[in-house]
């Protein structure tokens, strides 16, 4: 066991790397029209470029950059954090990029029903405004990228937030629509957006705190190390396959589930709604990282466990359930 543990630990993190770069090759192939690694392989009648061989070198880079520090660290603490760290900055990123791109949208598609986009903004902007392409390019992606710099500044899982932002829509809606008569396409729209980022985003967080329904026969009366073999391999075998399975699925090309709704710019069929349906298809993207990241924090963990290199009572005192993120710290960062 002793011989596996360290290469287990560079393969999981490296996995996680390779996820990272998978999903931003397939936009900068998508999007930015860079010919992928298919090339490299035969995937497609396109020949072999610079680009492709560059796009190759992102995964070579990055897993080979995570494995040498796995063996020049050996320090699963570390690791553990690391992986922690990614978990939160992504459910972070999505947090605030449903909160500003929802608040402004839904702003735009108000002065839009009423009419006053265009004396406020004229008709050759209004004309823009109300194009999807446009406002998704120009207004959705800087809000996109504003919401990775806040999320690596504010700390903090903010998704908790996403269920009061969901009642005070709601509430809203009732309000204007039992009081005042008044109900537009995009209130509902909105709502729908931040319901469905708070079950896909704060998936991760609630497996950390052991949150999700298990339906336990024999679980609660194993020792701390059967534990700990049993969410290593579950993680393993079962957990970071699946998040696998939904990106491979999901980017597999310009017309997969994910792809698809993102290169068209898929809004819903109302025009005095929310341009963002394309983003809840991205959902799943947010979902299956911040698992995956997870997952692999699960693993190390209990691998660390295993192998003697972290005393069991820290996961499982008195055989209570995990702790969560938090105490993936290392006791000197906490």
């Amino acid at each position: 066991m002793s011989n596996l543990v360290l290469p287990l630990r560079a393969f999981a993190l490296a996995g996680l790397g390779c996820a990272l770069v998978f999903v931003l090759n397939n936009f900068i192939t998508q999007l930015a029209g860079w010919p992928g690694i298919a090339p490299l392989f035969g995937g497609t009648e396109e020949a072999a470029g610079f680009l492709s061989w560059l796009q190759l070198a992102f995964y070579l880079v990055v897993a080979l950059a995570l494995m040498a520090w796995v063996w020049r660290g050996n320090n699963p603490r570390k690791e553990i954090w690391l992986t922690g760290e990614i978990c939160s900055y992504i459910v972070r990123f999505g947090f605030w990029a449903v909160l500003l791109i929802g608040v402004v949208d839904a702003s735009i598609a108000f002065l839009n029903v009423e009419g006053f986009l265009e004396p406020l903004f004229g008709e050759e902007n209004t004309k823009k405004l109300v194009r999807a392409e446009w406002r998704i390019l120009h207004i959705h992606y800087p809000l996109l990228a504003l919401a990775l710099a806040i999320a690596a500044w504010a700390r903090g899982l903010a998704v908790v937030w996403l269920a009061l932002l969901i009642v005070l829509a709601e509430l809203l809606i009732v309000i204007s629509r039992f009081i005042f008569s008044y109900e537009q396409a995009f209130m509902g729209d909105l709502v729908r957006l931040w319901y469905a980022a708070l079950f896909l985003f704060s998936s991760a967080h609630t497996f950390a705190e052991e949150g999700h329904v298990r339906v336990d026969v024999f679980y609660a009366s194993f020792s701390a190390r059967t534990k700990a073999l049993i969410n290593a391999l579950g993680s393993l075998v079962l957990g970071m396959p699946l998040c696998w399975a939904i990106l491979l699925r999901g980017l597999a090309n310009k017309a997969s589930i994910i792809n698809a709704p993102i290169v068209s710019y898929e809004i819903s069929s109302s025009n005095f709604g929310l341009y963002a349906k394309y983003l809840m298809a991205a959902f799943l993207l947010i979902f299956a990282l911040s698992m995956l990241a997870q997952f692999t924090t699960v693993f190390l963990r209990n691998l660390a466990v295993l192998s003697g290199r972290l005393d069991p009572k820290e996961i499982y005192p008195d055989h209570e359930p995990m702790h969560g993120m938090a105490d993936t710290l290392p006791h000197g960062e906490r």
